[in-house]
């Protein structure tokens, strides 16, 4: 580490090359879990201690054809990004940008609309009720947008979801989608594929007609801190995720 406490070049440059490589690797697992959307949706993944600048996948890339090296390296503060002609998609930038501008804490953001999760989030009431160990798994780290005005590609609107996210990690955002957020790359996809799980039983139980038997808020959150000392298992999974896509199709380092 240097004098000013930042990371010698080869350092940054290695940890930007891992962190390319797990972000593509989370676009083409989202595609073997069917979550991707046509060519839309983003993912992104900050490499500078503030959040500013950041990765993010090409406009209106296909999430099975991401590259490790085709993703978009941006600025946050860059006023120009949307002139060039590389620019990302405008509602990508919109929201992105503005929470790693106002979130530096929020290192990776994966938005994208699975069918549970977005099922959830048109409902009149969206709460991810705690009623097994998956739904308990995210108590107290959700917060609910009922904002939507339509595609967000304005910067207010940025910033407004950036406040609605507020201190938790998941933004269920109404009418919409889901946004997650972590410190890792694993531990954003670990939210994801839960999440998705979770809003699965949730509706599945919404659909049986019968009266949902939701945990006492004691149960729920004891349940929610009981997943604290598995957070390691994200790393594992995601590991293995990643052997998996090796096997089958490793363009994705590229």
């Amino acid at each position: 580490m240097s004098a000013d406490g930042s990371l010698p070049a080869a350092t940054r440059d290695d940890a930007e090359a891992a962190l390319r490589t797990d972000l593509a690797a989370a676009f083409r697992l989202t595609v073997h879990f069917g979550w991707h959307e046509s060519v839309g949706n983003h993912f992104s993944a900050a490499v500078s201690a503030d959040g500013r600048r950041f990765l993010m996948n090409p406009r209106w890339k296909h999430f099975a054809r991401v590259r490790a090296s085709e993703l978009l390296l941006l600025d946050a503060d860059d006023p120009d990004t949307m002139t060039r002609p590389n620019a990302p998609d405008a509602s990508a930038w919109c929201i992105h940008g503005a929470i790693h501008r106002a979130k530096p804490a929020a290192r990776v953001l994966l938005h994208c609309h699975p069918p549970y999760a977005t099922a959830l989030a048109t409902l009149k009431d969206p709460a991810m009720k705690p009623i097994d160990q998956n739904t308990a798994r995210f108590f107290g780290l959700v917060s609910i947008d009922q904002g939507f005005s339509g595609i967000a590609d304005e910067a207010a609107e940025g910033v407004r979801l950036a406040a609605a996210l507020g201190d938790k990690p998941i933004l269920l955002m109404g009418n919409h989608g889901v946004t997650v957020t972590a410190p890792t790359v694993a531990e954003a996809f670990e939210h994801l594929h839960f999440f998705e799980r979770a809003a699965k039983t949730l509706m599945l139980a919404y659909a049986s007609g019968q009266l949902l038997n939701v945990m006492p808020e004691e149960l729920a959150r004891k349940t929610a801190e009981g997943w604290h000392a598995y957070n390691d298992s994200a790393f594992a999974h995601f590991a293995q995720l990643k052997e998996m896509l090796d096997e089958k199709d490793p363009s994705y380092r590229d």
